[in-house]
């Protein structure tokens, strides 16, 4: 596949060993898998981390997770927002999936550590269907997308930017594993890229019919207590 090394270098995504890449495999991750810079505001941010913060706080960082994919983390299900958050989360939505899209009701809130790492992993195909898309706040990261069966040779990495929008689909969601670098591996373009502590909102559709959980508990949700 020919991509300019200007135009790389111009991008928020990166392909290592371009060259080994099969073309057609190669422009599916470019449209179903990508970042939107400045994808809310400030203001905005600080609108959601004022929802979300005092809830977080209450729980402590997590060093293992149920399936050993997350490490020093704490995360949260949250149902109901205030009306200026919602239509954050509605532009989420109506940007990374299609019009008749069936969402999971919950959003997913991750609160990663400065020294947390997101490990190699493929979400559960019983617990969320065919894209997972979010918002990152309080701090860049890098995320990594590996081939599950060439997991050397066929890698590409997307930089978030804090406030970005990042999506993962198509052979991003199935067929490449993800991961959060840590903040001794988040090099871009050769520049250390510094990383504080990030939450993301993360949104997602629900499985497919043949893919879900046949018992409702086995689905690992942490509502947020709602208000009387």
């Amino acid at each position: 596949m020919q991509i300019s090394r200007r135009a790389l270098q111009k991008s928020l995504i990166l392909f290592h060993n371009i060259q080994k890449w099969p073309a057609a495999l190669a422009e599916e991750i470019l449209q179903a898998c990508y970042v939107k810079k400045d994808f809310i505001t400030e203001a905005e941010e600080k609108s959601l981390l004022t929802e979300v913060e005092p809830h977080m706080k209450r729980l402590r960082y997590e060093k293992s997770h149920w399936d050993d994919a997350i490490h020093l983390y704490r995360e949260r299900e949250q149902r109901k927002w205030r009306d200026e958050n919602l239509d954050v989360i509605s532009r989420i939505r109506s940007e990374s999936f299609g019009a008749n899209t069936e969402h999971l009701t919950y959003v997913h809130i991750l609160d990663l550590h400065k020294d947390g790492v997101i490990k190699p992993h493929i979400d559960s195909i019983r617990y969320c269907g065919d894209v997972i898309t979010g918002v990152s706040l309080l701090s860049d990261a890098i995320m990594r997308l590996r081939h599950k069966d060439q997991k050397d040779v066929l890698v590409v990495d997307l930089l978030m930017p804090r406030r970005s929008l990042y999506r993962l689909g198509g052979p991003g969601r199935y067929d490449f594993t993800h991961e959060v670098l840590d903040e001794t591996e988040s090099v871009w373009q050769g520049q250390k890229l510094p990383r504080d502590r990030r939450i993301s909102i993360i949104c997602r559709d629900l499985p497919k019919l043949s893919n879900r959980a046949i018992q409702e508990e086995e689905i690992k949700l942490k509502p947020i207590p709602e208000e009387n």
